[in-house]
């Protein structure tokens, strides 16, 4: 059984086959964006985040899985670095972090309300995986991709620099930029 096998049941017995999310189920969505992940080469921690993003809920969708103060049942199933970038991503501040992103590097915590200044390398997998989730909602849902199109055809481009290149032309195709 690879990791991501493991990781799927695990996220099957947490009931995420049955949580409504754009394009059918969260398992579906988590499930998409670590194939899509992979399909852009990127590594076996942000593949495995990917799978597991939406684990301790986002700034986006409420819905938890799995709780903060149980950060190292992830940990042991994902690794602590994936872990980490789960937490990091699931939860960011959106409002104080999207855009301030490229000048600042800073991501400000839901969770805490502090803010952290990770590696370039930490902030690349963040950009990469906030991405590529919002390209799967964007295809698969009419409303959200007329509520925040805009708004991620204005962001996005911004994040160039700290994102993976791959990434950014997968971005740069789905949301028809320029």
């Amino acid at each position: 059984m690879t990791d991501a096998d493991r990781v799927r049941a695990w996220l099957r017995d947490r009931g995420a086959e049955s949580i409504p999310h754009a394009g059918g189920s969260l398992y579906e969505h988590l499930g998409r964006v670590h194939e899509r992940l992979r399909g852009h080469a990127l590594g076996e921690d942000e593949q495995l985040a990917g799978l597991t993003h939406a684990a301790y809920g986002t700034d986006g969708f409420p819905v938890v899985l799995l709780d903060v103060t149980a950060r190292q049942e992830l940990r042991d199933l994902i690794g602590p670095a994936a872990e980490a970038l789960v937490y990091r991503y699931g939860g960011c501040d959106r409002d104080r972090t999207w855009r301030a992103l490229p000048q600042t590097q800073t991501v400000w915590s839901r969770f805490t309300g502090h803010a952290e200044s990770p590696t370039p390398a930490e902030v690349r997998a963040f950009a990469d995986l906030s991405i590529v989730n919002e390209l799967d909602v964007y295809e698969r849902s009419d409303e959200i991709a007329a509520k925040a199109g805009d708004y991620f055809r204005s962001v996005f481009p911004t994040w160039a620099p700290l994102a993976s290149p791959s990434v950014m032309e997968d971005c740069r195709r789905t949301l028809t930029i320029g």
